[in-house]
């Protein structure tokens, strides 16, 4: 039983953020692109994309700014584009509240 949960660890957001930047590291090196190169592309100063790809720590806009310099506008701006359910129940609210602006009810005026 062991041997089956032994490759099997939970997300959290640390790795998260150390894939996302190793992730990013390869793909600047297969372009051969430097450090110094990619923060002149993006705007994004050469401190922030040395301690991104360090330490995994960078602000959004930072982040959306690299991720373009390397063609993955696409990629960033559909980030939240697709529905993720767990369960039908899950689904069928989706569905329901689909075209919703808020997610909870406006309050009726009370005065």
């Amino acid at each position: 039983m062991l041997s089956v949960l032994e490759g099997f660890v939970l997300d959290n957001s640390d790795d998260i953020l150390m894939q996302v930047a190793e992730d990013f590291r390869k793909r600047r090196v297969e372009k051969n692109i430097t450090r110094q190169r990619i923060a002149e592309i993006s705007g994004v100063p050469l401190a922030t994309v040395a301690r991104f790809e360090q330490k995994g720590l960078i602000a959004f806009e930072s982040l959306i700014k690299l991720a373009m310099s390397l063609g993955y506008t696409s990629e960033i701006k559909n980030l939240f584009s697709t529905p993720k359910f767990d369960t039908m129940e899950e689904l069928d609210l989706i569905r329901k509240k689909s075209h919703d602006k808020r997610a909870y009810p406006k309050k009726a005026n009370t005065l």
